[in-house]
């Protein structure tokens, strides 16, 4: 009897802790991406390179954990740390920070999902069914390096998602607190500065709507300054400092995309306008638009690609580039690809082909072609 009890015991404490770890997960995931690179007239005396590119290829490359606790009632605890890194020399990305691209921990509920950190803006999140090339390293990054780094730290986020539609909010106290450049070409602005409520601060909020056959989303962004901010249009031209809390760098952004059977198609715009608080500092405009393809040829066989055009009208500067991307699946996880990209700049305009780190910036005028090879796992 004893035996049989001590049996029924064990039996019942160990269904008791199979039933508590089934209520909690903890997921390690990432991918590894890189390739060889070849830019054309990569610095103002028209010299090419050949490179392994430090920041990214198809894919950013990055490690994760993320976790999952089943609260009961439709609730549950949740977490995500992610880390960027560089495959050709080992390094942290987004500043060194060891979890760089995402830290946050929050709740799911029936009525949405709550978090509070580090984590992507909305502009980021409303692109990511119609921009059919995404954070390649050929794509809108390009044009604008803030789109694929749309990150705050200091921020609560609100996700919630009714009958294919989404609604999100995202408020940062202070978007740069690590004080390491939360995304390039903003300077640094830690803000959460006692007195000064809107210095460094970032808002911004999503309305989505997806469907089997098609999909349509807009997002509003504004940041503010500091007294080390900036605004770079990535054009060749001097950034526009925000030294003020009062001075804005708005983006606003409308995109659909449509499946069809084997093709998808998406088309997006997106405005951009700073607006300095002082009269003696000139506000700036910039228009970009987007239009991509995707087709399956095979199952594992993917040919897409995009065409770009951003116009500034007070830098007067303008650029056109057209991407095209192959990628074989040998697997559910491990992928090749080869891709290329051109171009062409106005006559003051120094955009850069390639968002592969820096240091590929022509003379002005001048086009480029950006070339690479490469391959990427997922784990």
């Amino acid at each position: 009897m004893q035996v049989s009890a001590r049996l029924l015991l064990c039996g019942a404490l160990c269904a008791v802790s199979g039933a508590a770890a089934a209520q909690s997960s903890v997921t390690l995931y990432g991918i590894v991406d890189t390739g060889i690179e070849y830019v054309s007239h990569a610095n103002a005396a028209g010299k090419s390179v050949f490179r392994m590119p430090g920041v990214t290829g198809e894919l950013p490359s990055r490690w994760g954990l993320r976790g999952n606790e089943d609260l009961g009632g439709g609730y549950s605890a949740v977490f995500t740390l992610e880390s960027g890194f560089n495959l050709r020399a080992g390094d942290s990305g987004q500043g060194g920070r060891l979890f760089g691209r995402q830290a946050f921990v929050g709740m799911k509920s029936p009525y949405g999902t709550l978090t509070f950190g580090r984590q992507y803006t909305m502009t980021y999140l409303a692109l990511q069914g119609a921009d059919i090339i995404g954070p390649d390293i050929y794509g809108l990054g390009s044009l604008d390096a803030y789109v694929p780094n749309a990150r705050a730290d200091n921020s609560v986020s609100y996700l919630g998602s009714y009958a294919g539609v989404t609604l999100g909010a995202n408020y940062s106290f202070g978007r740069d607190a690590a004080g390491t450049g939360n995304s390039p070409g903003q300077g640094t602005c830690a803000g959460s500065v006692a007195g000064h409520p809107t210095e460094c601060r970032n808002w911004s909020v999503m309305l989505k709507y997806d469907a089997p056959l098609f999909g349509v989303a807009a997002s509003y962004e504004e940041q503010r300054g500091g007294s080390t901010a900036a605004a770079n249009f990535f054009d060749g031209i001097a950034p526009t400092p925000l030294i003020d809390a009062a001075d804005k760098d708005i983006r606003t952004h409308v995109s659909a995309y449509a499946n069809l059977g084997k093709f998808k198609l998406g088309a997006g715009w997106l405005n951009r306008r700073v607006d300095p608080a002082a009269a003696t500092r000139t506000d700036v405009r910039s228009n970009l638009y987007f239009v991509g393809a995707s087709y399956f040829v095979t199952p594992a066989f993917i040919v897409d690609g995009e065409v770009y055009h951003i116009n500034n009208h007070e830098h007067d500067t303008r650029a056109t580039m057209g991407t095209l991307r192959t990628t074989y699946l040998l697997s559910k996880r491990t992928a090749v690809y080869a891709q290329g990209s051109y171009l062409g700049n106005s006559a003051k305009a120094r955009y850069s082909v390639s968002g592969g780190g820096g240091g590929t910036t022509p003379a002005a005028g001048t086009g480029q072609t950006g070339v690479m090879v490469g391959m990427r796992h997922s784990f």
